[in-house]
């Protein structure tokens, strides 16, 4: 098939939100690579992931199905493919690409490699580092794979994972079958907690002064939260009953972490550049979720307020796929992970007919103004949104949970219109859209014309006593879990 086509690279973090592109977001952080990539390609200003949780995200990246279209509603358990013949890497693989992934997926089953010729996931790191016990014991502080509070990398970066991330990535480039494009997943697993950077990126903001979580007039006391929203927070993290003083320090390690990945990405682009790879490839640096850092006293992810559900999306490719006409621009439209299919086997020339069937649309049509999406439904465990223009509607089936905002006029929704009478409408039709569409997917919680109260609203005591930090030994790894 020859070796004109493009070579294909999907970079995705793990739990990254939206605004920590020092383009697109918080000017304190320290990002130099991503907003190379934001100025040389497409920043998607507006990209989302309709299942704020790692698996069922994940699912969707390789299958451009929707998580509740695919029959799920958990992040453990089922497959995270119903076929392996069908997925991104599986059909790139009979199209003529070398395909490798490596780093964090978080597959179900784990060892499945669902189309890639060759994986590399999170526990070959910790059985390279058993060999070598004199470069120290990663994750050796105890803080567990929620937990918010901020800790110290106990690996050197040389060490580290998010280096050896790089380091495997860049061995493949330089390895690989040179007669063949290639598609490269490098699935990095921070900024996911625990909040744990090495010391040198510690110290970048060890003295900066971190901005506040943002709170709104419908969250400024943690009691009239409506409870649905506040069910994830209470069982990963208990970040409602953190200080100021230690959010400050969770937000600063969270950064760091971000940073440690942005500057291991100068050695990948220095290395494509290097080996006069750069040009003819196609870029796609994304995340499964995004993280609430204590936004409106909540932690993790889940929920689809926009720290959690709105994710960084940042697309560079080969002249002939984003024009230098368009390169450093900024894309308002409504994008999202089931995109990343059709994206990728639009660049790669699959034909249509070796498509199977994607919920996503081709980015490079959406660049081109050939395509749009005009409503996102978003749907996980008992949280589920409808985001339709610069209205977002949200709702949980934990006891009946309803929040409304006009993001255009409110971006971090501070103020929850859905006691506004003026916006009763709007909240109705939205409310009666999302139950239509839900029970398109045959979705318990619609009728088709009413969403449903599947469960009683949470209590904060007994939902707590159900916490799950993340508890994982140093040693465990049956599962694709550490980070």
């Amino acid at each position: 098939m020859g070796t004109s086509r493009p070579n294909l690279i999907l970079i995705t973090t793990d739990q990254q939100r939206f605004d920590t592109v020092n383009r697109n977001g918080d000017p304190a952080i320290m990002t130099p690579h991503l907003n190379w990539l934001a100025d040389t390609g497409v920043l998607c200003r507006r990209a989302y992931t309709d299942a704020p949780i790692c698996c069922a995200a994940r699912s969707t990246m390789i299958t451009g199905r929707h998580h509740r279209n695919l029959g799920g509603c958990g992040n453990w358990g089922q497959p995270t493919a119903p076929d392996v013949t069908q997925t991104l890497p599986a059909i790139l693989t009979r199209n003529g690409y070398q395909t490798r992934s490596i780093g964090k997926v978080h597959y179900n089953p784990p060892r499945c490699n669902y189309g890639y010729e060759h994986m590399e996931i999170l526990e070959d790191y910790y059985r390279f580092m058993r060999q070598f016990p004199e470069r120290g014991i990663p994750m050796d502080h105890g803080v567990g794979q929620n937990e918010m509070e901020p800790a110290i990398s106990t690996i050197d970066e040389s060490w580290s994972l998010t280096r050896w991330i790089v380091n495997r990535s860049i061995d493949f480039l330089e390895t690989r079958d040179d007669t063949r494009p290639f598609f490269l997943n490098i699935g990095f697993s921070k900024p996911h907690p625990p909040f744990d950077p090495c010391v040198n990126y510690w110290q970048l903001y060890a003295n900066m002064q971190m901005r506040p979580p943002v709170i709104g007039d419908w969250s400024q006391d943690p009691a009239r939260i409506p409870p649905g929203f506040m069910g994830p927070t209470w069982v990963l993290n208990g970040v409602d009953r953190m200080s100021p003083h230690v959010l400050q320090q969770a937000r600063r390690a969270y950064y760091a972490c971000i940073t440690q990945i942005d500057y291991n990405l100068g050695l990948l682009f220095a290395r494509l550049r290097e080996m006069g790879l750069l040009e003819n490839t196609l870029i796609v640096f994304s995340s499964d979720h995004g993280e609430m850092l204590g936004d409106h006293h909540m932690g993790g992810k889940t929920v689809f307020l926009e720290g959690s559900a709105h994710i960084p999306m940042l697309v560079r490719g080969p002249e002939d796929l984003i024009p230098r006409r368009i390169s450093g621009s900024v894309c308002d439209e409504i994008v999202c992970q089931a995109d990343l299919m059709p994206t990728f086997l639009s660049a790669a020339g699959v034909s249509q007919e070796q498509w199977p069937t994607c919920d996503g649309m081709n980015l490079l049509d959406v660049f081109a103004g050939n395509a749009q999406r005009d409503t996102l439904v978003g749907a996980y465990s008992d949280q589920f949104c409808l985001l339709q223009g610069d209205w977002k509607y949200l709702y949980s089936s934990s006891g009946g949970g309803e929040l409304l905002f006009n993001l255009a006029h409110d971006p971090y929704e501070q103020h929850d219109l859905v006691h506004v009478p003026s916006h009763r409408g709007q909240r109705q039709a939205m409310r009666a859209q999302l139950a239509q569409m839900l029970a398109e997917s045959s979705h318990k919680v619609s009728d088709g014309r009413e969403l449903k109260v599947l469960a009683p609203a949470p209590d904060p005591l007994e939902t707590r006593k159900n916490r799950w930090p993340g508890f994982h030994s140093r040693d465990y790894t049956r599962d694709d879990v550490l980070h």
